[in-house]
């Protein structure tokens, strides 16, 4: 259901801003709103061309910038030089895990960090708008696989 409201809020947001709403936007907002993981320009553009979907690349990049405009997606950086794209709308605030070795991301929420990060900026006299928090490290897959070589 929340993906077919985001599609409506995406186009609604292209119609007031007098753009296309063309057949590869809504391709490229199909798979983005179908596949709950942090997703990159590169793995969009690689999902539509095993589809046998014909899109440019510029026209995934940009398509990507729009959605974030609406805030339906927001680009997230971890630390590889690349960015990727995560789902807003109707997604409550979450940190995140990264593994250094395999990349991988897991998303978390800890009410105790969330009230101690509200805590701190109390104590600072600041009043915090957002925040996002990464921890950087090694998953257990890949700890295990190291532990078994050894």
């Amino acid at each position: 259901m929340t993906k077919n409201i985001e599609k409506e809020i995406f186009r609604q947001y292209i119609i007031t801003n007098n753009l296309k709403f063309s057949r590869q936007r809504e391709e490229i907002i199909e798979v983005f709103f179908s596949i709950d993981k942090h997703l990159s320009v590169d793995d969009i553009y690689r999902i539509l061309k095993k589809k046998r979907i014909s899109v440019g690349y510029t026209t995934v990049y940009r398509t990507m910038r729009l959605l974030c405009e609406c805030n339906l997606a927001q680009e997230r950086m971890f630390g590889d030089g690349q960015t990727r794209y995560e789902h807003v709308y109707g997604h409550h605030h979450h940190d995140h895990l990264i593994c250094i070795k395999c990349r991988k991301i897991q998303e978390f929420h800890n009410p105790r960090i969330e009230r101690l990060q509200e805590i701190v900026a109390g104590d600072n006299n600041f009043r915090a708008l957002y925040h996002k928090l990464e921890i950087y490290g090694i998953c257990e897959k890949c700890e295990s696989e190291r532990r078994s070589k050894e």
